[in-house]
């Protein structure tokens, strides 16, 4: 059983399913909503995602035509990416949510082009 919380602990998920697909997404709107060089997402179903608690609490970014982003209205931690209308039945959760490790296989890079000169030096 996968658990995964937002920094404040206003939301709980649960999924029992292993992710579909890993990626580290290099684009410069997951690097602004994270604050970081890349977002890493672990895709599961939709119907295998079951919120805990503090669903109320998502708040929704609309940061594309089809694209949403989900975070918590009270710490602001990102959770959720999906495709509102395109994959309805996909989800990708923000793996920095997880609160227990787990095995991920593969893990595919997205928009290398706009990756950050500085993320390979030491």
């Amino acid at each position: 059983m996968k658990k995964a919380s937002c920094l404040c602990g206003a939301i709980k998920l649960q999924i029992d399913a292993d992710p579909v697909k890993v990626s580290h997404c290099h684009c410069t709107m997951c690097q602004k909503q994270h604050g970081a060089a890349y977002a890493t997402y672990a895709r599961f179903r939709r119907e295998d995602v079951d919120y805990l608690q503090g669903e109320d609490k998502l708040s929704v970014y609309n940061s594309s035509e089809d694209v949403l982003r989900k975070f918590c209205s009270v710490c602001g931690s990102n959770i959720e990416w999906g495709c509102s209308e395109r994959f309805p039945q996909w989800v990708a959760i923000a793996l920095a949510a997880f609160d227990n490790e787990f095995a991920l296989g593969d893990i595919k890079e997205l928009h290398l082009a706009s990756k950050v000169c500085w993320l390979s030096k030491g």
